[in-house]
């Protein structure tokens, strides 16, 4: 389970056991269900929890990249939530929810570059550069010259790029920025196990429901409520099972060598064919994104990312599920009052998601502190100053 945790999400090395289908929050209490009763895992559409979405087009040099939003509220400053490697927009969804009902704000979740239903012309390109300016790019193509106040909230990768996009101006009315679960040391410690847990993850799911079951059981997400709606975003129907080296078939799980025969290489061809067309009708769900391609970003994303933290000029917030892997540069800073810091225990990396209400708590308490939104429905600050 821990490599489960540290790789997939690339920033947290995890000192406790998963909790499977539990959560830290009281929207994953809700979803434990009594014995003999069977736990619902069919997915939910994000329309049960954003009010709008919208495809922004970004002009380039070689035409119109377009980049998903989700989006909710009207009022207050712009949420701009960016998340982790692997995921999508959606797995915001529950956090959405609950922020909304606390604070006057607006939500934007952006799907990235080569996640979720974004679609750029080079979906490979996952530099810590490239996707900050996209960031910007979608800012200034959604509100021009004049954006709203807006807050940086990025989980793991999308807290590094949150970070990347800060340090490089690129959003000209940023008025604070969060990072979820994503500390320097830990994550680089983490990548030299990625590619081990790519390799052992599932390569395709029979359909959502049974990829929905699996992110439970397996601890990625430990709230089921959130895993219902949020893994239709790192999941897509299968185009063709084939490994990167053309030579070798999946079946059922199975690496099968192509076998070169002059005389029998025609009907080896046809039924290699014939057993892809049959594991896609079995299981006609893969991941939505190669995460192994996109290895040589992944130092990029994280190498100097705690004093780039640091160094950005405005009020901070540090949201982690245990301090035990806080990085030096962090433990100084934490010390010298440079950021606030919250611990949520007894959650997974996916802290937004396996605890949305503690997190948005601890969001809506920082925007009331700063006073950049106004609470709702009598919402009171609950946690202590940092």
């Amino acid at each position: 389970m821990s490599a489960l945790e540290k790789s997939m999400h690339l920033g947290r090395l995890p000192s406790r056991p998963p909790v499977p289908g539990g959560g830290g929050s009281q929207s994953g209490a809700k979803m434990r269900m009594g014995p003999g009763r069977k736990r619902d895992f069919s997915p939910v559409s994000w329309s049960q929890y954003f009010e709008s979405m919208e495809d922004v087009e970004v002009e380039n040099e070689t035409g119109k990249d377009t980049f998903r939003v989700y989006k909710s509220g009207s009022e207050g400053p712009v949420l701009l939530l960016l998340h982790g490697g692997g995921h999508s927009a959606l797995s915001w969804a529950v956090f959405t929810a609950a922020i909304i009902s606390r604070v006057q704000c607006r939500i934007v979740a952006l799907d990235l570059r080569g996640h979720g239903e974004t679609k750029v012309k080079n979906s490979e390109d996952l530099s810590a550069e490239t996707m900050a300016k996209d960031v910007g790019n979608v800012v200034e193509a959604m509100y021009g010259d004049l954006p709203p106040p807006i807050m940086l909230i990025g989980h793991s990768m999308g807290g590094a790029i949150a970070v990347h996009t800060a340090s490089s101006n690129l959003v000209p009315s940023l008025l604070g920025l969060c990072m979820i679960d994503v500390v320097e040391g830990t994550a680089m410690d983490a990548l030299n196990s990625m590619q081990n847990f790519l390799r052992g993850r599932p390569k395709t799911f029979k359909s959502l429901e049974n990829a929905i079951e699996w992110s439970v059981k397996s601890g990625q997400i430990r709230n089921l409520e959130s895993a219902r709606v949020s893994m239709v975003g790192q999941v897509k129907q299968c185009e063709g099972i084939t490994s990167p080296e053309g030579s070798k078939s999946i079946v059922e799980g199975i690496i099968e060598e192509e076998e070169e025969d002059e005389e029998g290489s025609e009907s080896v061809n046809k039924r290699k064919k014939e057993d892809d067309m049959e594991t896609k009708k079995d299981h006609p769900y893969t991941w939505r994104i190669e995460l192994a391609k996109t290895e040589k970003y992944w130092d990029g994303w994280f190498r100097g990312l705690s004093n780039l933290f640091l160094s950005c000029p405005i009020p901070k917030l540090l949201l982690l599920a245990g301090v035990d892997r806080l990085d030096k540069d962090l433990t100084i800073g934490q010390m010298q009052g440079k950021f606030q810091m919250q611990v949520l225990p007894q959650c997974g990396h996916a802290v937004h998601e396996d605890a949305p209400d503690k997190v948005a708590e601890a969001v809506a308490t920082f925007l009331i502190r700063h006073r950049f939104a106004e609470s709702i429905g009598g919402f009171q600050c609950v946690f202590p100053g940092c």
